[in-house]
């Protein structure tokens, strides 16, 4: 059984984990600030908890794995999220990025494909804290039409497009981070929505995420 303590070493080799993502250009200071507060190693098996706090991803289950922080960080002050935000997270994985934004004090919107993954986190304690943060099983190429529309939308796969219903379902203004490209390497891209119909498209670095599937997976 997993104990939920956070020791005074723990809080230590996260500290080192924020000064060492803030050397590679993290500089969003309420981001910085979310990562130093949320205990990583809750998230991960306990046979990792030793190494929770290195800045690289770990496995997770289903083939997924929860995200490097420097990548987690990078994303979501690409976002520039502001309190009381709509977010639409596409893939919960862990829920450790959606803590992430829910920290942030964001309405967070979080879809899961993975049946097993979905039922993890819904016995996940941790996520009590953040009664900002919904969770759903469904397909993130379809997003949640039924909570539209959203401030910001961020996609946690790689995605070979850029999904069209996850366009239609932001606000005018709002924007979407997701990396776009093949299995091996993707480019970060920043999508603002101008107007109905008219987006403007920022590029980012290259990053390796896992694929986006449709459907779900039972």
């Amino acid at each position: 059984m997993r104990r939920y303590e956070d020791s005074y070493k723990q809080k230590g080799l996260r500290k080192q984990l924020v000064d060492s993502i803030l050397q590679k250009g993290i500089t969003d200071q309420s981001v910085l600030a979310a990562i130093n507060n949320i205990p990583r190693h809750y998230f991960l098996d306990t046979a990792f908890e030793s190494i929770a706090y290195e800045d690289r991803a770990f496995p997770i289950g289903e083939g997924q794995t929860i995200s490097q922080p420097y990548t987690v960080a990078y994303q979501t002050q690409l976002l520039e999220i502001k309190p009381f935000e709509k977010v639409l997270e596409i893939g919960t994985g862990s829920a450790y990025q959606a803590c992430v934004l829910a920290e942030l004090k964001a309405m967070v919107f979080t879809i899961e494909r993975q049946k097993r993954l979905f039922d993890q986190v819904k016995l996940f304690p941790f996520k009590a804290k953040y009664p900002n943060l919904r969770f759903f099983y469904g397909d993130g190429y379809e997003g949640l039409p039924t909570y539209a529309p959203f401030d910001k939308v961020l996609v946690t796969a790689a995605a070979p497009m850029i999904p069209e219903k996850l366009l239609q379902q932001m606000k005018v203004g709002g924007k979407m981070v997701i990396p776009v490209g093949g299995q091996e390497v993707q480019r970060m891209l920043r999508i603002t929505k101008v107007s109905e119909g008219d987006y403007e498209q920022e590029m980012f670095d290259n990053f390796s995420f896992v694929p986006m599937l449709a459907g779900k997976k039972a």
